[in-house]
């Protein structure tokens, strides 16, 4: 009896942990935004072929919703998400990225925009 109520309370415990692993909060993945003077399908693909260029694998990419992420095709992974929406008469570009789980912080992003800028024809 005393070594049956010992594995219920072993179980217990694994139950209890394994659920308080779950709650572990994440650090939250921030992102850097441009807006462009051109049009969000416009800005997307060229943002979706940048990707590409660069040697990132798209994995989705919905112009519909204009959102895309793509991974670096070679070690360390790194991933890159992209969301384009309209801004007026131009389009807002908000990237975001992960080197494996860990977000990047976001100033690392902005020789991508810049780049970007430069596909687009639009660099000052």
């Amino acid at each position: 009896m005393n070594l049956r109520f010992r594995s219920v309370r072993v179980w217990l415990l694994l139950s209890l942990l394994g659920g308080l692993a779950g709650c572990a909060t994440s650090v939250p993945l921030e992102s850097r935004e441009l807006v462009y003077a051109t049009s969000s399908e416009a800005t997307f693909r060229e943002a979706v072929e940048l990707m590409i260029e660069q040697g990132y694998v798209v994995r989705h990419a919905d112009l519909s919703l204009g959102r895309a992420e793509a991974a670096l095709a070679r070690w360390p992974e790194y991933r890159l998400q992209l969301q384009v929406s309209d801004a007026g008469s131009g389009s807002l570009v908000r990237v975001s990225a992960l080197r494996g789980n860990q977000p990047l912080p976001p100033y690392l992003l902005d020789p991508w925009l810049v780049a970007l800028q430069h596909k687009l024809g639009v660099a000052p």
